[in-house]
């Protein structure tokens, strides 16, 4: 497998740096394979959408539809792809940002029997209001 860090990962989302984006594509398309995946870190995800959204002023429409390409990219093999699936949804159902119901999901998978958080948006998907 190959790191991906999250500057390749916007870089290759986003387009926006001529070389850069070259250079990305390349590896993602190119030198990434099902035999030889990409690996996309939970906090490298979360860093992505965080950026799409902070520095892209990316919509909740687009930032689910990056998670899900990401997902669903065959050369790419994400941390924890099932709890990733699972914050997805919460994301679609609810107004918390992706990196909460990253949070929720990572926590329930590992057996928490509750999160808590001083965030409403995020008390609305589960989690515990402290």
């Amino acid at each position: 497998m190959i790191g991906i860090g999250t500057n390749v990962l916007v870089r290759y989302i986003a387009q926006d740096d001529r070389t850069q984006a070259r250079r990305a594509t390349a590896l993602i398309e190119r030198e990434c394979s099902e035999s030889e995946p990409g690996f996309v870190g939970l906090v490298v995800l979360a860093e992505a959408v965080w950026v799409a959204e902070s520095c892209y002023s990316a919509s909740r429409e687009e930032q689910r539809q990056i998670v899900r390409r990401i997902l669903e990219t065959r050369q790419l093999v994400v941390q924890d792809a099932e709890t990733v699936w699972q914050a997805l949804r919460l994301f679609e159902q609810s107004k918390a940002d992706f990196a909460d119901c990253l949070v929720e999901s990572t926590a329930a998978a590992a057996g928490c029997v509750r999160t808590v958080t001083f965030d409403k948006a995020a008390a609305t998907i589960g989690t515990t209001l402290l």
